[in-house]
Order: C-alpha cells, then sequence, then structure tokens
C-alpha cells in the first residue's frame, strides 16, 4: 500500500470517528446503512482510479478471483469510474470484508460500537 492510502485511511477513521461521536445522541441507524452503502461505492472508485493501467487492473482483477477474460472486459471498460464502481466485478472483488481487512472503518460499525459504550 501506498503513502497516501495510509493517509486517506487515517483522514477517513479520524473523521468518521468524531462525526459519529458528535451525533451519537441521534437515532441514525437507517440513514447511515444510506450513507455507507455510497462510502463503499466511493472507496471502489478511488481504488479503481489508483490502478490506472489496463494491465495492473486486469492482474489485480485476476488475483481477486475473476477469471481472465472477465477480467480482460472489465479493465478495458471505457465506463466512468462512478458506473464502475457499483459494477457486478467490483463489488464481488472490493468487498466489505476486504476493506474493512485493508483497514477502512465504516460508519454504521463505528454507530455500533459507540452506540453500545453509551
Amino acid at each position: 500500500m501506498s503513502i497516501a492510502r495510509w493517509n486517506l485511511k487515517e483522514a477517513l477513521h479520524q473523521y468518521i470517528v468524531v462525526w459519529v461521536t458528535y451525533f451519537i445522541l441521534a437515532d441514525m441507524g437507517k440513514l447511515l446503512t444510506k450513507v455507507d452503502g455510497w462510502y463503499r461505492r466511493r472507496l471502489r472508485m478511488v481504488i479503481w482510479k489508483q490502478w490506472k493501467r489496463i494491465k495492473t487492473r486486469l492482474a489485480i482483477l485476476i488475483k481477486l478471483g475473476i477469471n481472465k477474460s472477465k477480467a480482460w472486459e472489465w479493465a478495458n471498460s471505457r465506463k466512468g469510474y462512478w458506473h464502475l464502481a457499483n459494477s457486478f466485478i467490483l463489488t464481488r472483488t472490493i468487498t466489505i470484508e476486504r476493506l474493512k481487512q485493508a483497514g477502512f472503518v465504516f460508519l454504521s460499525d463505528e454507530y455500533l460500537e459507540v452506540r453500545l459504550k453509551t
């Protein structure tokens, strides 16, 4: 992982913790699930953008378990970043578990954690 990604993760983590702590008294479980969906899609878009070259996208998609022909098809896609972030391929490869494993924090998880403490 590059240094920029670590800075992004840390900045997002700090922002989420402060934001959820500030609004802890509000009952916003449903809102946070909607915002988390958008947030995950945005993370997928940023990750897809960082892969820049077709060869990089192809290699990573194959490494993540997509067969070679489908990976080639999606790596060469002309569709926009935002559209591809919600595609079947990226939602299947960049899953919630993988994002959590990479160190990203989600609003709903942080909300539940803080809510249980109070």
